[in-house]
């Protein structure tokens, strides 16, 4: 916007409403005397109190303005003027400011006296440092005419947030201190509801049996509670992720804000690239619940393309084994120095909880990602997962081809170069051969040789280091990419996908909300549907709900099976190439991409029957196990270290699978071999374990002192009585 340097070619603005506010003006920058670049309006003098009393009424942040500051002069003082001298200045400054007496806040003197509070705010504490001001000039070239200078229109801190009004979500209302006492747990839940979308009725009828496990049911809580939540979702309904036009200064307010969510916060600098880590303070605890001696996984490819920065997820398998997400950093850089900053963060702050936290593997979709710092932080074994390259294959497979048959074909085509890892073939000649086969294929085959065949080698290679990971947890990590997908899409405005602060919105509200609602229903039994819905939402377990009869195979060629849908009036659906992770059903979920519970159910079933090959995963822990048998015989050491783990893990197995098969327990524990435990010492109550070995002499020398002591005095009165009787 262009500067100006002079007000008299500015206009004179007169709103022909009762009272007028900012927003009713055209704001033009000005450079005044004192060199300082604000907004400035001119309107006739006689409109000022009806622009004050505008400012006053603004419905998202009511407020009053006092004057700060006067000056004024008398006519004819001036021998010589400029445009903008005043013949009368006041500085006017929102009643919640500049002084912040709030919680947290710090006295900022601006005058040397105290004004009378009584015409302020009517609100006890209302200073909250509100920084918003302006100043009008009564002009003195033009008595007529006023001169609005805005120094700062937002009602914000020193730090750039709300702090006051229906969107300061630090202050509820004046009745706050009478609202009944509500936990942490029931404000999640209902801020959760509201941003789920849940009509308002139920969200209060909700809030108020929350309320009434703390407090007797009387119609005073149930007001106060009904305020409460109408309230909580008018802030939930007028917040926004634009804390600041520049992004870059939003997302610094938005973590000056949250400090308690981000564990790890890197600004982009001409040397270091930008870093956001965030967990809130209920996914560090499902972190260390879900984690603790488990496995942890990642979500690393979304919206590598569509945003800004990608998101990198960190994932855990609840008790269910649905994916959780625990962490996510929001960072464009790989490279292993930046890796390793986060990441040691996020440790950090978990075994400052807990500090026998641990790991028991890590699973990667990405051979490009760095795995040196998951083994120096998390010091575990790596798993790879497939579920990246088999979603982006069979898209693609279906976008580029049209025919039904020839997508079949190819996508069997791919599986095989998979297989051929560990079938002794060479994955080149199986791809060479799908080049030559389907030559007439230009569209996928252009995108394949593009933007597959250069990094393949790769991809190859870190599938045949790395054991893979399983279906399930495969269909866990894709369940919550397709969720994550269709929460932050769904409503994306134009340049909303390019700024940070707007994924950051979105991922700490709907999307935690969702997760933390759908972990409540399932754990305590509330709201049925969210928890069947939950239970549900991935292909494993609507696998699991599929009966064994309803599935036919074709018993000749084992190309296909049939699977008779239990909800579409007997629908067959058709599973082609079953028994490998690359199977292709005809239903509408697999034909965008997704693993279908179909093709789940299948596999399941081909793992009992010999005519199909086992699963990419138990090939690869096959692998796994013979390579430790492997190892070079004159390496005595490192064989005898490879047999006792294929030893230990093979006896680890078949006591598994006893406990699975058994009907009795009993049977199994009393095969296991008897263990001695040695005695512990027995410590006297209020002493330390961990005394001193001379302190315990000393008692010990003592103790034989007195007893010794008490021997001899009975022995003397023993003697005496047998004297006595004699005489």
């Amino acid at each position: 916007m262009e500067i100006k340097y002079s007000i008299d070619d500015l206009p004179v603005q007169d709103p022909p409403t009762e009272e007028f506010t900012a927003s009713d003006l055209t704001w033009t920058k000005y450079g005044s005397s004192e060199h300082h670049v604000d907004d400035v309006a001119l309107v006739p003098y006689d409109r000022v109190d009806a622009f004050i009393g505008g400012e006053c009424s603004n419905p998202e942040h009511p407020t009053r303005f006092h004057i700060e500051r006067g000056r004024k002069r008398e006519r004819g003082s001036l021998k010589e003027c400029k445009s903008d001298e005043y013949l009368l200045y006041r500085l006017y400054w929102c009643s919640f400011g500049p002084e912040n007496y709030g919680e947290g806040g710090s006295i900022l003197p601006s005058r040397r006296y105290r004004l009378n509070t009584r015409n302020r705010a009517a609100r006890p504490q209302s200073m909250r440092g509100c920084t918003c001001h302006f100043a009008i000039k009564r002009l003195y070239a033009r008595p007529s005419i006023a001169l609005i200078i805005y120094h700062e229109r937002r009602h914000v801190n020193k730090s750039g947030f709300i702090c006051h009004g229906p969107l300061d979500r630090d202050a509820i209302g004046p009745g706050a201190k009478k609202v009944p006492y509500i936990c942490s747990e029931i404000q999640q839940q209902t801020m959760s509801l509201i941003y789920l979308g849940i009509p308002e009725e139920n969200v209060l009828q909700t809030h108020i049996e929350g309320v009434q496990r703390y407090c007797d049911p009387n119609a005073s809580v149930n007001s106060l509670a009904s305020q409460y939540v109408q309230k909580l979702g008018m802030i939930i309904k007028r917040s926004t992720h634009e804390l600041d036009l520049d992004d870059q200064a939003s997302i610094r307010m938005w973590v000056e804000k949250n400090k308690k969510s981000v564990f790890f916060y890197q600004d982009s600098s001409e040397t270091d690239p930008f870093i956001l880590g965030i967990q809130t303070e209920w996914q560090l605890q499902q972190m260390i619940r879900f984690c603790h001696q488990s496995i942890l996984a990642c979500d690393s490819s979304f919206g590598i393309s569509k945003l800004k920065y990608p998101l990198y997820t960190l994932l855990a398998f609840d008790s269910r084994h649905h994916a959780l997400p625990v962490a996510w950093v929001i960072t464009r850089t790989i490279t292993k120095q930046d890796v390793s900053k986060w990441m040691k963060a996020l440790v950090d702050r978990i075994r400052a909880v807990d500090s026998v936290w641990n790991i028991y593997g890590f699973i990667i979709d990405d051979p490009a990602l760095e795995i040196d710092p998951i083994r120096e932080i998390f010091c575990c074994p790596i798993l790879f997962s497939l579920w990246r390259i088999r979603r982006s294959w069979l898209k693609n497979v279906i976008k580029k081809c049209g025919h039904i048959e020839v997508q079949r074909e190819i996508y069997k085509r791919l599986g095989k170069i998979m297989y051929s890892i560990w079938t002794k073939e060479d994955p080149m000649d199986a791809m060479e051969e799908l080049f030559q086969d389907f030559i007439d294929q230009t569209a996928f085959i252009q995108y394949f040789k593009a933007f597959w065949v250069p990094k393949i080698e790769m991809w190859l290679g870190t599938i045949k280091s790395l054991p893979l990971a399983s279906q399930e947890s495969c269909g866990a990590i894709e369940g919550y990419h397709v969720k994550l997908k269709l929460k932050v899409y769904d409503d994306s405005h134009l340049g909303a996908l390019q700024r940070v602060d707007w994924l950051v919105h979105k991922l700490t509200t709907e999307l935690h909300s969702g997760y933390w609602l759908d972990l409540y229903a399932d754990e305590s039994g509330s709201f049925p549907s969210v928890k069947e819905e939950y239970i549900l939402s991935t292909s494993w377990h609507r696998a699991l709900q599929i009966p064994d009869d309803v599935v036919t195979f074709d018993d000749k060629e084992h190309l296909f099976a049939k699977v008779l849908s239990q909800k579409d009036g007997g629908q067959e659906r058709m599973v082609w190439n079953p028994g490998s992770e690359f199977a292709l059903c005809d239903c509408s979920w697999s034909m965008q991409g997704n693993l279908c519970k179909h093709i789940i159910k299948v596999n399941l079933l081909c793992q009992h029957k010999k005519e199909f090959l086992p699963s990419l995963s138990y090939l690869s822990f096959q692998e796994v196990l013979l390579d430790l048998w492997r190892k070079p015989m004159d390496d005595s050491l490192s064989l005898d270290l490879s047999m006792a783990w294929v030893a230990q893990m093979q006896d680890n197995i078949q006591r598994l699978v006893e406990l699975i098969t058994s009907g009795d327990i009993a049977k199994v524990t009393n095969k296991l071999p008897l263990k001695w435990i040695g005695r512990r010492e027995r410590t006297s109550v209020g002493k330390p374990t961990g005394s001193s070995t001379l302190s315990l002499r000393r008692t010990n020398k003592g103790g034989v002192q007195k007893k010794a002591a008490a021997r001899r005095k009975s022995r003397k009165r023993k003697r005496l009585s047998r004297i006595k009787s004699y005489s």
